[in-house]
Order: structure tokens, then C-alpha cells, then sequence
């Protein structure tokens, strides 16, 4: 077990799949020489390379799009989209390509991408920064879409969403990127598409995802 902030338990995630991993690359804008705007890529450059580890111009739709690319050919590519809000250059990228090909193809094309959102509110940033595009993609068949709530769930969402054959946006809360928590690294994950439940009770039932678990344990 290790103490670990969430957006640190996200990074040593990444850490791992590069690692376990040759065909596993991380794309995104600053995420290589700045470690990305909240340092979670941070020395992962360094470590694994400017190869495996990419620095991308600003153009969103050019991210994804040649992660669609790089799927084909057998790579995991973790495309990093700097803010909630500049994902929508990347929108029709991704609800009319990564999301339908595995369809299309009638099941011949797999198309393993992870899609890193820092997402929401609570940090005092302005239009495009602070957006919560999340619903556009829970409805878009043929995507998963997960947020972690804690450092523990960060560290094994991030794995699992890498290992998936199916793309996936990760929605990262900004507002709980300094939360601390205990990690640990062997810790046998649920599924991504099972619940878990965060206190037991009888009389209410609270269902929250990513930042407001918190908020919703607090309630309770």
C-alpha cells in the first residue's frame, strides 16, 4: 500500500502499462517535456521516451484520428485531451469512427483507445475548462465512459481501461486530483462495468460517479 493523490495514482498507472506494455503509447498536448497541465503525465517522457511518451500539436481531431490508425495496426494508444472542453474538435472522431468501428467491421476491427478527459468544475478555470461533457458519450453506443472517485479507482480504472478491447473515455474530477488516498498496486479491480458500493446502508440509496461520490458519502 502507498499514500498517493488521485491524479498521482493515475500517472503510476500509466507508469505500469508502459511498462507491462510495448504497444501502449500516451499522445497528447504538453504531456511529455511539461508532464501535462496537472503533471500526471510527469516524467513518463524521460523514462519510456519521446516514441512511447508523445508530445501532439494542438488538433484534437488529429490526436484521435491517428489513434484510430494506430489501433489498426495493433497499438494502445492513450490519447490525453488537455481540457473537458477542447474535446469537441475530437467529437465526430470519436462518436462516428472509434465508437463505430468495431460494428462496422462486423467485429474484425477492435479499436483499444484509451481517451484521458480532465473534467468538471471546482478549480476556478473559465468557458472550456470547467465543462462536464460526460452525457454526450454515455449515450453514444459502442463507447465506455468511466470516472474514478478515489486514488484507488484511479490507479486500477486506468489500467483496465488500457486493457480493454473497447475504446473508452476516462473522465478524470480535476476537484479530486489532490485528494490523498491508499493505493494499492496488486489490488484485483472490478470490472469496469460493475458498481461498487461505498458504505452500506438500509434506508437510502445514493448513486453517484467520479467527483460527487465524495460529496454523496459526505451526505450520507
Amino acid at each position: 500500500m502507498t499514500e498517493l493523490t488521485l491524479s498521482k495514482a493515475i500517472g503510476a498507472g500509466l507508469r505500469r502499462a508502459l511498462a507491462d506494455d510495448d504497444h501502449v503509447l500516451l499522445m497528447g498536448e504538453d504531456i511529455g517535456e511539461l508532464g501535462g497541465v496537472f503533471r500526471v503525465t510527469d516524467g513518463l517522457k524521460h523514462e519510456f521516451g519521446a516514441d512511447r511518451v508523445v508530445d501532439t500539436p494542438l488538433a484534437e481531431a488529429g490526436i484521435v484520428g491517428t489513434a484510430i490508425g494506430l489501433a489498426f495496426r495493433g497499438y494502445r494508444a492513450v490519447c490525453e485531451i488537455q481540457f473537458d472542453g477542447f474535446i469537441y474538435p475530437a467529437f465526430d472522431q470519436i462518436v462516428a469512427q472509434v465508437a463505430k468501428l468495431h460494428a462496422r467491421t462486423g467485429g474484425a476491427v477492435r479499436v483499444p483507445l484509451t481517451i484521458r478527459v480532465p473534467f468538471g468544475g471546482a478549480i476556478g478555470s473559465v468557458e472550456h475548462h470547467s465543462e462536464s461533457p460526460e452525457a454526450y458519450f454515455a449515450h453514444t453506443a459502442g463507447l465506455r465512459v468511466v470516472s474514478p472517485s478515489n486514488p484507488q479507482d484511479a490507479y486500477s480504472m486506468i489500467l483496465l481501461a488500457i486493457a480493454s478491447d473497447d475504446p473508452v473515455i476516462y473522465f478524470e474530477p480535476k476537484r479530486r486530483y489532490w485528494a490523498k488516498g491508499e493505493v494499492d498496486l496488486e489490488l484485483e479491480a472490478l470490472p469496469l462495468d460493475k458498481a461498487r458500493v461505498a458504505r452500506v446502508g438500509t434506508d437510502v440509496t445514493l448513486i453517484a460517479y467520479g467527483p460527487l461520490v465524495a460529496t454523496a458519502l459526505d451526505a450520507a
